[in-house]
């Protein structure tokens, strides 16, 4: 093999490092190290800069995130880090968005323990229990490490020095909520987020929001590091596959990477060039009016009615989905579910509209949504479907852009959504002053949008049941 190979860009392509002259990073990579594995130079560099100390002894970095695209071992630097806390007496705390996630971190340092020579039952206890993993030193030292998924209370009442936040573009403001004071009690605190710019079907903000005060210098005591471009890319750029994958030619192949589907251009800038979509100000919905509409926490009616909207994009292969309720003050929530190629089939879609509370569904595309209407009778689907009509498009065009400038629309601060409206401008619908969405982002998809105020135009003009009355 020659000397020679080509390898990913080893230093980010932005961050913020805070200044230090001595780090703990080179015994976290020689503890790592006493396994099979080992730490790719990026890797390293990054545990050098996590692991920083001040004179006394202090991280410098209290809270520390990372962004890379998928698939390049960025969860490594983590458990890089998990070990040498766990063997240096600090109570760990690592959660995932997903259980499968957090699980597989725990048996990868399970293995690396057994290969560093700790012996379960006698160095080490664990408990392999799913979704509440956990190892406990027995010799040597009292760290130990849970693994969890996130929820809005998960961690309350429970006290660790180092708290990781793995999948952190799934953290959401609740799960922020509970798992923000876990580190208060600890002499020598740290948290560590790492993952992906949020993608179309993202739910969490807190990462996006901690990159933003980072990098504007609006914090202390905290670093950053990301690799990605800064704008919408060419996909088949090559050397944009090198600048931003730092795992390149070490980890992943160039054979692999071009083997992955390059269709959907917004989602292959945001998973494999790590694009973190901007805002534009131009937008028929600026950025600043739709966050003036997030609902924390709705007061849902007790027996609600659900409204779907269903969006078979003209342009993409994709369909989107999202849902409406009219909350007990009258406004009317809305949420995007999520958005997938149409390749995929309807099968995923089913299962929402078969929910009791769905009253009724707008299904638009004609690529799609008569083949959705019979696949909803076959499975049998109470709420009928409705098929509109130009004029109906122009109409809930029409009514969501005033409900968001009256401010009766509310949302759930979904990123995804965000990118969307706030990077939207009008197109021409019809002869008579119509108008629908074209995205401002090259490449970028608006039926997320679509779906999203059909669903509130249903639930808007839809009429109100009366309940039976029975007379003697």
């Amino acid at each position: 093999m020659s000397d020679n190979k080509r390898i990913g860009r080893q230093f980010p392509t932005q961050s913020v490092v805070l200044e230090y002259s001595d780090t703990k990073g080179g015994e976290a990579i020689l503890l790592y190290e006493q396994s099979t594995r080992r730490l790719m130079p990026w890797q390293q560099e990054q545990l050098y800069n996590i692991m920083a100390i001040d004179e006394d002894g202090y991280w410098k970095h209290i809270k520390y995130g990372w962004s890379i695209p998928r698939r390049n071992g960025k969860s490594e630097v983590a458990i890089a880090r998990v070990i040498w806390g766990l063997l240096h007496d600090e109570a760990v705390l690592y959660t995932a968005h997903l259980v499968n996630t957090s699980t597989s971190a725990f048996l990868k340092i399970v293995k690396i323990l057994g290969e560093m020579g700790y012996i379960e039952n006698e160095d080490i206890k664990i408990n392999r229990q799913k979704g509440g993993e956990s190892i406990k030193m027995l010799k040597g030292g009292k760290g130990y490490i849970n693994f969890r998924t996130r929820t809005g209370t998960g961690g309350l009442g429970e006290g660790y020095d180092l708290v990781i936040i793995d999948e952190a573009q799934e953290y959401t403001v609740d799960q922020e909520t509970a798992l923000g004071y876990v580190v208060t009690d600890s002499k020598n605190p740290q948290t560590l987020m790492l993952g992906t710019p949020p993608t179309a079907v993202s739910k969490g903000t807190v990462f996006q929001n901690y990159r933003q005060d980072v990098l504007t210098g609006k914090t202390q005591d905290n670093g950053w590091a990301e690799w990605g471009v800064t704008h919408m890319s060419d996909v088949e750029d090559v050397e944009l596959w090198y600048l931003c994958n730092p795992s390149l030619g070490l980890l992943l192949t160039e054979r692999a990477v071009r083997g992955e589907s390059r269709k959907d251009k917004v989602d292959y800038n945001i998973q494999r060039l790590g694009l973190w979509l901007t805002y534009n100000q131009a937008s028929a919905i600026s950025r600043e009016e739709w966050r003036k509409l997030i609902a924390d926490k709705p007061q849902m009616p007790s027996e609600p009615r659900i409204f779907i909207g269903v969006k078979f994009a003209k342009g993409t292969s994709n369909v989107a989905i999202s849902a409406a309720v009219k909350l007990s003050d009258g406004t009317i929530f809305v949420e995007a579910i999520d958005c997938r190629p149409t390749r995929e089939g309807n099968s995923w879609i089913i299962p929402f509209l078969l929910n009791p509370h769905v009253d009724s569904v707008i299904i638009d595309g004609a690529n799609g949504q008569t083949i959705l209407a019979k696949e909803m009778k076959d499975a049998g689907v109470k709420a009928k479907p409705m098929l509109p009509k130009v004029g109906d498009i122009i109409e809930a065009n029409a009514a969501f852009e005033k409900a968001v400038l009256s401010g009766t629309v509310r949302h759930s601060d979904q990123p995804s959504l965000e990118q969307v409206v706030s990077n939207c401008e009008h197109r021409a619908i019809g002869s008579n002053g119509g108008f629908g969405y074209v995205s401002m982002l090259d490449g970028a998809d608006i039926c997320l949008l679509d779906a999203t105020l059909l669903a509130y135009w249903l639930c808007a003009t839809a009429k109100v049941k009366k309940q039976q009355r029975i007379c003697c």
